[in-house]
């Protein structure tokens, strides 16, 4: 369903039965959401002519608005803040994220711009290329954040694609006291985000790009050695996953499985590990849990609408456990 128009042009967390209303939600994500429009092809083009895919997706897509998906599937109560236009794609991308669970009453819908859209190619082996678009005039719109967290919050997770706002709602939950998980798909520009958070975890590439290095265990020192008070993570596909543990680095392999499409995996790790850290997990139990969770979306094509149920993923770990994995 559409937005109502209020929240199209009013601050919308300055009603007062909005805030109560949203006091129930346990983890917050902001950022972007986009509708993607996914190919399924055998192999990725290298000539300019016509290919034809052998299945395709519609579906919503972006680091919060698949995180979101995967919290509320793995049985969070997903909240999520996101600047979209006033377009119908706009609609499109509210209407489907409802349908999942997603309480959207924190977009932000703003005049004259158009949504975030991509057009994403999926090879045989789950490769994907992303061609996407954001609207390059919107605002910063922090004015439209709130100014406390809705009662509840028990965990907020940004992405870079809105990094003032996300620097905002970063220290709103340093000051509650709960996680502030950071998507780092890219290196961030916007001084002082990294600081903000309280969980930073890196794609191998923004982890490259911010370090320098191409080692990941050797990034992770260099990057703690900057922010020796943070818990740090990078994700490396089938590599799993490295991180800070006592100050030493630590290890959580991949779930080994056949790979359909990879596109959304690390939105839905982020997603899972900001819901098992707000549901209080130790550390390297969250990053297995994460694992197990980007491990099933791995099997499905159609980007982050592959995200598995709870049941899924306790069905993989005790599996798993179970194998001696």
């Amino acid at each position: 369903m559409p937005v109502p128009l209020a929240s199209r042009v009013s601050p919308i967390w300055h009603a007062r039965g909005l805030i109560a209303s949203l006091g129930m939600h346990s983890v917050l994500s902001i950022g972007i959401a986009t509708l993607d429009y996914v190919y399924k092809l055998d192999a990725l083009p290298t000539r300019p002519e016509k290919y034809r895919a052998s299945d395709v997706a519609v579906t919503t897509g972006g680091c919060a608005g698949n995180a979101a998906v995967a919290i509320a599937r793995l049985g969070g109560k997903a909240l999520l803040i996101a600047r979209l236009g006033d377009d119908r794609v706009g609609d499109d991308i509210v209407r489907s994220l409802v349908g999942e669970g997603v309480d959207c009453r924190g977009v932000v819908r703003i005049d004259g711009l158009r949504s975030p859209v991509s057009a994403i190619l999926v090879d045989a082996a789950g490769e994907r290329t992303v061609i996407s678009y954001s609207d390059p005039r919107y605002p910063s719109a922090v004015e439209r954040l709130p100014s406390a967290l809705p009662p509840g919050t028990a965990a907020v997770l940004g992405d870079t694609r809105w990094q003032e706002g996300a620097a905002r709602v970063f220290a709103l939950a340093r000051a509650a006291g709960i996680p502030a998980v950071f998507d780092v798909d890219r290196a961030p520009d916007h001084p002082g985000v990294l600081e903000a958070a309280t969980h930073i975890a890196c794609s191998a590439q923004a982890l490259r790009e911010r370090t320098g290095s191409e080692d990941p265990r050797e990034g992770l020192r260099r990057l703690a050695a900057d922010l020796p008070h943070h818990w740090l993570a990078v994700t490396t596909g089938a590599g799993g996953v490295f991180f800070m543990a006592d100050g030493q680095i630590a290890h959580e392999p991949a779930f080994p499985v056949e790979a359909v499409d990879t596109l959304g995996a690390g939105d839905v790790w982020h997603g899972a590990l900001a819901l098992a850290l707000a549901e209080g997990m130790a550390p390297r139990r969250a990053v297995r849990f994460a694992n197990a969770t980007a491990a099933i979306k791995c099997t499905r094509f159609g980007g982050g609408r592959g995200a598995p149920s709870r049941e899924e993923v306790e069905r993989l770990l005790n599996v798993q456990a179970g194998s001696g994995f």
